[in-house]
């Protein structure tokens, strides 16, 4: 999508950001929401960087680890738990008070859980197997983290968004299906997290060519409800791209399916990729904010929105930078609220002014009919996106 597209596309009104001394946190508390970000263990992005640690301390109320609790992390063989870099991280949030989202107890996908696991023996009764396997590791983090971790993602990323299809592991041929894991995932954290709040979390998105995807996810959360799976929330990750167009009239209706089978919501993941856009920094920046602005317009109109946390607080952290395509003129990508030398951006204004104008709704069950934002009559719009 081209820079005029994008103009021409969001037709909203431009606010006035709050003071920027009043924390996104404290915005969001407002409306009944927090606001968060993900942090690392590593060199960037992390409570080990003082200037990313004071910002993750003025901004946020809570935080996610990027992938310091995935199975790749925690489980260097089928015997052993590691903890240590998590433990690194849950300590210095709760020394600020911090809570502490869980990412993830099962990520349903090959190429993301550890090498062994694809080549596990499980032996002559595979689906017993299977089951202990999948139990133990979640029974083990949640009882280790009870009352420290108030939300996970208990299951990641299971709908194939070519087909809408669960994706499939060895560990859901095993035992019989990825619907019978799935299922089994959520029941096991229950037991071992009660009180904690369990999502499903996905990256499906409001922008052309996800309607497949959309639609799996749809389908699998209403199987969820009939299977009386004790799923909580649905997590929306939000990485969203200015070079799509959005699908507006879908994604309303797709939210409203999801309100109507009394979900919560969360946003999970919230980051802007600009890497088609103008090289210019200020034009950058303004169609980022405009374009987020957008969305969120959308989204704060749910009253069931519980969360909103960015993958990365400022774009040297940002998982986008090694994320290809990368941008054809070499430059960094700006996708964060805050730039490379820990400036605010005209991102973080519109998240500020978002959580600022969020309306107080009346019917909270439907929303299609709510006008957001136009598409104007000009020209071309549509041919050039």
């Amino acid at each position: 999508m081209t820079l005029g597209a994008v103009t021409a596309m969001v037709a909203r009104r431009a606010p006035t950001a709050p003071a920027p001394l009043v924390s996104l946190n404290a915005l969001a508390k407002k409306k009944g929401m927090r606001f968060g970000s993900t942090v690392s263990d590593g060199i960037t992005g992390s409570f080990n960087d003082p200037n990313y640690a004071r910002l993750v301390y003025t901004e946020c109320g809570l935080v996610v680890p990027e992938t310091e609790l995935k199975w790749r992390a925690v489980r260097p063989d089928s015997h052993t738990f590691d903890f240590r870099h998590f433990d690194h991280i849950l300590e210095q949030a709760e020394a600020r008070g911090l809570a502490m989202r869980g990412h993830n107890l099962l990520w349903q996908r090959p190429k993301w859980m550890p090498a062994w696991v694809e080549s596990y023996d499980f032996g002559a009764r595979p689906a017993s197997e299977a089951a202990r396997l999948l139990s133990t590791h979640i029974s083990t983090i949640c009882s280790r983290y009870r009352g420290r971790i108030l939300s996970y993602d208990v299951v990641n990323e299971a709908v194939l968004p070519e087909d809408g299809s669960l994706a499939q592991t060895a560990l859901s041929r095993a035992i019989g299906g990825t619907a019978v894991l799935l299922d089994l995932a959520f029941h096991t954290a229950r037991d071992s997290a009660r009180g904690a709040q369990l999502v499903y979390n996905d990256y499906m998105s409001w922008e052309t060519g996800n309607e497949t995807h959309r639609d799996g996810v749809l389908k699998l959360l209403e199987g969820f409800r009939r299977r009386n799976v004790p799923v909580d929330a649905l997590g929306i990750q939000s990485h969203l791209k200015v070079e799509d167009r959005p699908q507006e009239k879908s994604w309303i209706k797709f939210m409203d399916d999801v309100a109507a089978l009394n979900y919560d919501i969360l946003i999970t993941e919230f980051d802007v990729n600009d890497r088609n856009l103008p090289a210019d920094i200020g034009t950058r920046d303004r169609a980022v904010a405009d374009y987020a602005g957008a969305y969120l317009d959308v989204m704060f109109r749910y009253p069931r929105l519980k969360d909103v946390l960015v993958w990365g607080m400022c774009d040297s952290s940002s998982w986008l930078q090694h994320f290809k395509p990368l941008r054809a003129d070499g430059q960094a990508k700006r996708p964060c609220p805050y730039d490379a030398n820990f400036a605010p951006k005209p991102l973080r204004d519109t998240i500020a002014a978002s959580f600022a104008a969020a309306p107080v709704i009346s019917n909270p069950s439907s929303l299609s009919e709510m006008p957001i934002f136009r598409l104007r009559d000009e020209p071309g719009v549509a041919a050039r996106c």
